[in-house]
C-alpha cells in the first residue's frame, strides 16, 4: 500500500503564535496559529489526503474504504475509534493549566474517550517552562483550596525545558505548556480537557474562558509525576542512522530517527506508522 500524505488542519486558539507559518512554512489561514493537527480523525478536526490514489478524501473516508484492520492493523479492533491524534503546538503564550480524564470517567461523564499524551520539545526559548504534575502529594481538598485561594501555582511542578526533552502525560496529570515552547504532541484521540486555571484571559467573545473545577478535581492525580523526562530507550544505529525509543505505552510508541542515510522502516501488520518530519 502506498504512503498516504495528509494535509494538516490548524487551530487559532488565543495563545498561538507565528512559527507554524514562519518556521514550518504552512499556509495556516490565520494570523496567529496555535496548533497544526498532523494526524487527525476526530469530530473536531479531520485530515484530508494530499495526492495519490485517495487525494481529497478525508482520513475517515479512507479508513472506511480500505478497511480499518488493513489500514490501521489487527490491534485496531481494540479501539472503536481512530486511536491517535498528533499535533504541532506553538505556545506563543502560556496554555491554560489543565487535566484530562481517563477513559472510564470520560465515557461516563462526557461520552468521549480519555486522553493520555506525550510531548517532545521541538524548540524552547530561553527560560521556557512546562507544568508537570505536583511538587509533592496533596489531598483533593488541598487542591480545591489552592484553586480557590489562587495559590495553585505554588503547588505545581514547574520544569525548565530545552529542545529534545520528553514528557509522558498520563491521564489525570495536571499540566500546561508554557510560552516559548514548540511541542510535538502524540496523544490518545480525544479532545476532552478540563481547565483548572487560565490566567484570567477572555475568549474571542470577550468572556472569561470556561473553567471545569469540579471535574478537574474529580480526575486529577494530586501527586508528583512518576515518569522521567528523558527518552526511555538507548540510542541505536541502523544503517548509520540514529534511532531511539522515546516513549512506549499501551496506546502508542514513539521513536526518534536522525537520518544521515537511507532508512527502510517496516510496518507490522498489527499496527500502523505515522511519520512526522520535524527538521
Amino acid at each position: 500500500m502506498e504512503i498516504i500524505k495528509l494535509k494538516p488542519i490548524f487551530k487559532d486558539y488565543i495563545w498561538g503564535g507565528y512559527r507554524l507559518k514562519n518556521d514550518y512554512g504552512f499556509d495556516t489561514g490565520y494570523d496567529k496559529t496555535a496548533e497544526g493537527w498532523m494526524l487527525a480523525c476526530h469530530k473536531d478536526g479531520m485530515n484530508t489526503v494530499d495526492g495519490g490514489e485517495y487525494d481529497g478524501k478525508t482520513l475517515q473516508e479512507v479508513v472506511d474504504e480500505v478497511g480499518k484492520e488493513k489500514l490501521l492493523g489487527k490491534r485496531s479492533d481494540k479501539y472503536p475509534y481512530f486511536p491517535v491524534l498528533i499535533k504541532l503546538i506553538d505556545a506563543y503564550d502560556n496554555l491554560s493549566i489543565q487535566v484530562h480524564p481517563d477513559d472510564k470517567y470520560a465515557r461516563e461523564v462526557e461520552n468521549e474517550y480519555g486522553k493520555t499524551e506525550m510531548w517532545y520539545v521541538l524548540d524552547a526559548a530561553e527560560g521556557a517552562t512546562l507544568i508537570y504534575g505536583f511538587k509533592q502529594e496533596i489531598s483533593s481538598q488541598e487542591f480545591k483550596e489552592a484553586i480557590e485561594n489562587n495559590t495553585l501555582l505554588d503547588k505545581l511542578n514547574v520544569v525548565n525545558v530545552k529542545k529534545g526533552d520528553t514528557f509522558f502525560i498520563e491521564a489525570g496529570t495536571v499540566h500546561a505548556i508554557g510560552k516559548g515552547a514548540m511541542i510535538a504532541e502524540i496523544q490518545q484521540n480525544s479532545n476532552c480537557t478540563y481547565r483548572v486555571y487560565d490566567y484570567g484571559r477572555v475568549g474571542a467573545d470577550g468572556k472569561s474562558r470556561k473553567l471545569h473545577i469540579k471535574k478537574a478535581i474529580d480526575v486529577s492525580k494530586t501527586v508528583p509525576p512518576k515518569y522521567d523526562i528523558k527518552p526511555m530507550g538507548e540510542t541505536k544505529y541502523v544503517d548509520k542512522n540514529e534511532v531511539q525509543l522515546i516513549t512506549k505505552c499501551d496506546l502508542f510508541s514513539v521513536n526518534r530517527y536522525k537520518c544521515t542515510n537511507r532508512l527502510t522502516l517496516n510496518v507490522s501488520e498489527n499496527s500502523f506508522m505515522h511519520i512526522l518530519v520535524i527538521d
